[in-house]
């Protein structure tokens, strides 16, 4: 009798196991197919309307433009992916359904943030957008430094929200006017402090959620967070400041307040790409890496081109969910070993400038910027750092035979700098409808001066001289610390 019970036990939560884990299965496919099912759909409609993007609005609630497709498109895909990758990588995990559950609401808040055009609508999507974000940093409930991760996260997340709408209902009490639309063809009328007070808000809600210094010290924490979750993060969330910032160009613009996101940005990149040499944990230098590009986005929003922050975090976003998804086969692929001291010699010097220096007439020939004595021309320094990065990576590469070198650095240059161009012309020909989008700024000597501040230290990053400087190396490893309650194996009361 006592057997047949436990048999009949055993049984019973056998069917219940597999009852849960058909559940779990159906949950996460009809997600996967309804995130394709519209990452399909609305770059369909992209493609097959490019040339004449109609706008809609929808009673001052809501309005869908080229650039609401674009982001559409952009954000729905990274979350297929991911939705997709989650199937295979989180089966089993008992949080499953749950984490499906918060992609799927996640997309849908950018989505809905995108085409807010209600003040009051934009806030409430920014803030559920950070509310579901620190949900799937701290999707295993059951682990004490997830949960203070995602307490941690929040906190940031809700303090960004804060300063957003502070800004924006300042600007709309002020202005009578409670459209993103509306608020965009009187910004110029209203007082200079009133738009400089909401302009420094709204700057702050954008470089809390892109852990732009000296807020990044969430992203740093968040490595607690699944691997898709990180993917998700790191190539949607973080991105948001370009699309928040693009929305209130004009703003941004009345206040002359652009040249503190250039400052701003140029600061972080640097900082961040010195940090990034510092890691040991690979998800902890991606993280550095994201920082660097944020910081590298917000300096091109700080020069009057936000079309071209879109592209840039559009083509970041590809290749950091790239990185995240494939994390761990690099760990899996790297073997420990003596890190060699690499010095560039004349010749390797001498390439990796010329095609630097080609990347940059390229891209102002293809975009027509850097053409004029403008902000254009930073824009285009921007280009020919990436492009000389590259190409010194190649150079230095052990593994490649110089005849390899030869075939892969002009597939490289041209590829690279012809995607860039194109997909910078695409994006600025989607977002005309926007205001403001594509502005160059008249060149200022805050520009010159940073601009050289920008390279000296981008110049030491490469040559190494950070390591001979003490205090240097030392403010690095302590600005890159993350929270300590998140750090793995440590034994908070909440376990």
């Amino acid at each position: 009798m006592v057997l047949e019970n436990n048999l009949d036990v055993i049984s019973n939560q056998n069917i219940k196991n597999s009852v849960e884990e058909t559940n779990k299965s159906l949950t996460s496919i009809v997600i996967t197919y309804f995130l394709w099912i519209l990452f399909v759909s609305n770059t369909a409609y992209l493609i097959f309307n490019f040339s004449s993007l109609p706008e809609w609005n929808l009673g001052n609630i809501f309005r869908i433009n080229g650039f609401t497709i674009l982001i559409w498109s952009t954000v729905t895909f990274f979350s297929a992916i991911v939705s997709t990758y989650s199937s295979s990588y989180l089966k089993g995990f008992r949080f499953h359904s749950r984490f499906m559950m918060l992609c799927l609401g996640f997309t849908l808040s950018v989505m809905l943030l995108v085409m807010s055009n209600n003040v009051l609508l934009l806030i409430f999507s920014w803030l559920i957008m950070g509310f579901l974000m620190s949900r799937l940093i701290g999707i295993d409930t059951k682990w004490g430094e997830a949960r203070e991760a995602s307490k941690f996260t929040l906190k940031y997340f809700l303090t960004g929200t804060f300063f957003l709408a502070l800004g924006i209902l300042l600007l709309a009490f002020t202005s009578g006017e409670f459209t993103l639309s509306g608020l965009a063809s009187t910004v110029n009328e209203l007082p200079l402090y009133i738009t400089t007070i909401a302009a420094f808000c709204i700057i702050a809600a954008a470089i809390v959620q892109s852990a732009i210094y000296p807020f990044h010290r969430w992203l740093l924490s968040a490595m607690t967070s699944p691997t898709p979750a990180s993917a998700l993060m790191h190539a949607g969330f973080v991105n948001g400041a370009g699309i928040l910032l693009a929305l209130i160009a004009s703003l941004l613009f009345a206040s002359n307040t652009l040249n503190i996101l250039f400052i701003i940005g140029g600061f972080t990149a640097i900082i961040a790409q010195f940090a990034k040499l510092l890691q040991v944990n690979v998800k902890q230098k991606l993280a550095c890496s994201t920082i660097a590009q944020m910081g590298f986005m917000i300096m091109q929003c700080g020069l009057g081109f936000f079309s071209a922050a879109v592209a840039h975090l559009i083509l970041h976003g590809f290749y950091k969910a790239y990185l995240f998804l494939s994390s761990g086969e690099e760990i899996a692929q790297t073997k420990p070993k003596k890190i060699k001291e690499l010095k560039i010699n004349p010749i390797q010097a001498i390439v990796v400038l010329a095609f630097g220096s080609l990347g940059a007439f390229l891209f102002a020939l293809w975009t027509g910027k850097g053409l004029e004595m403008d902000s254009g021309l930073f824009l285009t320094l921007i280009a020919a750092i990436t492009v000389g990065q590259a190409t010194y990576n190649i150079v230095k590469e052990q593994s490649l035979s110089v005849i390899q070198k030869i075939i892969v650095l002009p597939l490289i240059f041209v590829s690279g700098i012809g995607i860039y161009a194109l997909m910078y012309n695409g994006v600025t020909f989607i977002m005309a409808d926007l205001p403001m989008i594509a502005q160059p700024m008249p060149l200022s000597w805050v520009q010159i001066i940073f601009g050289i501040i920008f390279l000296l230290g981008f110049f030491i990053m490469k040559l190494g001289v950070y390591r001979k400087i003490p205090w240097l190396y030392v403010t690095l490893m302590n600005v890159t610390q993350p929270y300590k309650k998140s750090v793995l194996m440590y034994k908070s009361k909440s376990i």
